[in-house]
């Protein structure tokens, strides 16, 4: 997949630990642009480590030869992982229909993390379940910044219903084991979100998880004025056909209930300390800025001392 036009920065809660020569600030020391700290020199230290100004200083106030050695935490390149959520809900709506394409936001939200990777210098991973196989996901390990997933390849949504819990499983059991600090992009509408223990066991590897919530404006997040009309309404899994008329009352609860649910969905991540990315159009550009919103808020609250 080539570079686009279109990358947002990959802001991490904290420094990351993944390859040389990438353009994020690692947890390591090394050769790189964000200072780490100062130190004396030592014998043996590179002679263009001398940060000559503050050894002048230092130097002029003791009335010796003093000399500080600065040093940097290295650029690295960051690792990526998208879990994509392939149950058959997640099909809704095809191209063509005026609401959202879940399908059609899924894969441009996968290509903009993709490219943003790229444009990082970091490494991009994907697993998904949407072949319906519980034990054997489509998985592809971020290994190398030429080996990409197909994540247009993959068109299936037969996937489980606790698919993410599975997905997010299956990185805890990878080998080699994905490291502290990797990215996990998770892409849904979280109508049938993870367990709870599996939020508390990504905290505690330490990945940087990013719930991308996938969700129709009208439809979920909220429920539009169709009291007395009659409703075409399809079941995901078999595409069956059936009818429904919503009156006033019915149409009031279930938009209060959307509602209700959407807040409660975005609440639960602030709980464990984890910012979502909201998707509500399949539009390239209106996705762009959305992730573009998330990486300026997280640059916000790191200058808060976040």
């Amino acid at each position: 997949m080539p570079h686009g036009d279109l990358t947002f920065p990959l802001t991490a809660r904290r420094r990351v630990i993944g390859l040389s020569f990438g353009a994020m600030h690692s947890a390591r020391r090394g050769m790189g642009t964000d200072v780490a700290g100062s130190r004396p020199y030592r014998a043996g230290d590179d002679v263009d480590a001398i940060d000559w100004a503050a050894s002048a200083k230092l130097s002029a106030a003791r009335g010796s030869d003093e000399f500080i050695v600065r040093e940097h935490y290295a650029d690295e390149a960051p690792r990526v992982v998208i879990v994509a959520d392939r149950r058959p809900e997640m099909s809704l709506f095809p191209p063509g229909l005026p609401w959202l394409s879940k399908p059609k936001a899924l894969l441009t939200a996968s290509r903009l993390i993709v490219e943003s990777t790229l444009a990082a210098r970091g490494y991009v991973g994907y697993v998904d379940h949407g072949d319906g196989d519980r034990d054997e996901p489509f998985w592809h390990p971020p290994r190398s910044q030429r080996d990409l997933p197909d994540v247009e390849g993959r068109t299936a949504f037969r996937a489980p219903a606790d698919a993410l819990t599975l997905g997010l499983q299956h990185l805890a059991r990878a080998h080699p084991p994905l490291q502290s600090g990797s990215f996990v992009f998770v892409l849904s509408d979280f109508l049938a979100p993870p367990d709870e223990p599996v939020w508390i066991a990504v905290r505690e590897r330490r990945w940087d998880a990013v719930p991308v919530v996938i969700q129709d404006p009208l439809w979920e997040q909220s429920f539009p004025d169709v009291a007395g009309v009659v409703v075409p309404l399809a079941e995901p899994a078999t595409g069956r056909i059936h009818y429904a008329r919503f009156s006033a009352r019915e149409v009031r609860e279930r938009r209060t209930r959307n509602e209700a649910r959407l807040a409660a969905t975005l609440e639960s991540f602030r709980q464990f300390d984890i910012e979502p990315v909201l998707v509500s159009s399949s539009d390239e550009q209106e996705i762009f800025w959305q992730f573009v919103e998330w990486s300026e808020q997280r640059m916000f609250w790191r200058g808060q001392g976040w």
